[in-house]
């Protein structure tokens, strides 16, 4: 199940929660103030994985990138 994140439109209270895919999130409340129906944020797809040569974690090269700027 995927985590989305959520403000509350009462308190800006940013909070995340456990829901199935395409959930809209009416059915949660604001752990805070209790307000319903939260607004759901855009949040970006991270990724990022171990670099056996370096022994370090990856993460900061694009798709194309060669993990550094020119």
């Amino acid at each position: 199940m995927p985590i989305y994140e959520y403000r509350c439109v009462k308190c800006s209270h940013v909070f995340d929660a456990f829901q199935r895919v395409g959930a809209d999130g009416s059915n949660l409340q604001c752990p805070v103030c209790g307000a319903e129906k939260p607004e759901k944020l855009f949040s970006a797809f991270a990724a990022s994985g171990f670099d056996h040569s370096t022994g370090s974690i990856a993460g900061n090269g694009g798709c194309g990138s060669h993990g550094g700027f020119t």
